[in-house]
């Protein structure tokens, strides 16, 4: 079993390459959900649906989320009544949340909301949320605290972080379902996302550390900063503005207390030493992925360091 850690685009990149190199039934994909909103009346997952869709080949391959040829006829008329439009919510993907919000309604946990959607989409991996407890991300900037979606989406990133902070942290718990799959894994995979608001809020979970620190077993990360810059969204600024090294060697520093193994790009090279100094192994690859070919190529590597006796033993396209 290989339990991988993941958030948004780059995240689902790499978690399909590992669904696509392992038998289905042997990786469980912990997502974070600090990101989700309430929208419309609806539950918006957003890293939890990127991943979701993406194991399901359904995903825009030009945008890394939403569904393949989605209409946005809904959310076009919304905009005509005077109703927020600036969150991209397309006809089919309105079908998710509604389905999600009618189960959470109904008194479902977002455990089993989850594994019914993916059930539901043909998606043969454990998908789980990092929790079933309501946690919101919150970004501090110099014009006050904003919801991350508002923040991310609304606002193109153009704030300042001045702090993050995660609203309702300290009720979340870790849930059964990933107590079980941490306990039966050979190894845990940080996939390349934020490690400030994708991996960091798993993170925070009580207990979460602890929980995959004390397994002993390997955990390997892949860098979502290659040559001093994110490969997609605002980790480098985040970085930067949180005072934090925007480089390999800041990202290292985030799981410090983990010792990881951690996927550097050929780019970084040099910074190899440095990244070794905060104790975690560097491996230097190729770690952009522009194609599935490069996400398959990526994840046979890291399960080389996690789990050499799993690698191509995978079913999905």
């Amino acid at each position: 079993m290989i339990v991988a850690l993941a958030g948004g685009v780059g995240g689902a990149k790499l978690a399909h390459g590992l669904y696509a190199e392992l038998p289905p039934d042997t990786l469980t994909v912990i997502v974070n959900t600090a990101d989700d909103a309430d929208m419309h009346g609806l539950r918006i997952s957003p890293d939890l649906d990127t991943v979701l869709y993406t194991l399901a080949g359904i995903a825009n391959p030009e945008t890394g989320w939403g569904i393949l040829e989605d209409s946005f006829n809904l959310l076009e008329q919304l905009g005509r009544l005077g109703q927020p439009d600036w969150f991209r919510l397309g006809d089919r993907d309105l079908a998710t949340h509604i389905t999600r919000t009618h189960l959470l309604q109904d008194g479902a946990s977002m455990t089993e909301v989850t594994r019914r959607l993916a059930g539901a989409l043909g998606v043969q991996a454990n998908l789980l949320p990092m929790c079933d407890e309501r946690v919101e991300t919150i970004v501090h900037t110099p014009d006050g605290e904003l919801a991350f979606q508002d923040y991310f989406v609304r606002r193109h990133c153009q704030d300042t972080v001045l702090g993050l902070r995660f609203q309702g942290m300290e009720q979340a718990t870790i849930p059964a379902a990933v107590r079980e799959a941490v306990a039966s894994a050979e190894a845990i995979v940080f996939c390349p996302s934020n490690p400030l608001v994708s991996i960091g809020p798993i993170l925070s979970i009580p207990g979460m550390r602890a929980l995959l620190r004390d397994r002993g077993i390997p955990i390997i990360a892949v860098s979502p900063i290659i040559a001093g810059e994110a490969v997609r969204g605002p980790a480098a600024s985040m970085l930067s503005d949180l005072g934090h090294d925007v480089s390999v060697v800041g990202v290292a520093r985030q799981y410090e207390d983990l010792r990881p193994i951690l996927f550097i790009d050929e780019a970084d090279r040099d910074l190899a030493s440095a990244v070794a100094e905060t104790g975690a192994r560097p491996v230097v690859a190729p770690t952009l992925m522009r194609t599935i070919a490069d996400r398959r190529a990526l994840a046979r590597l890291v399960l080389a360091e996690a789990a050499p006796r799993l690698v191509g033993s995978g079913s999905a396209p």
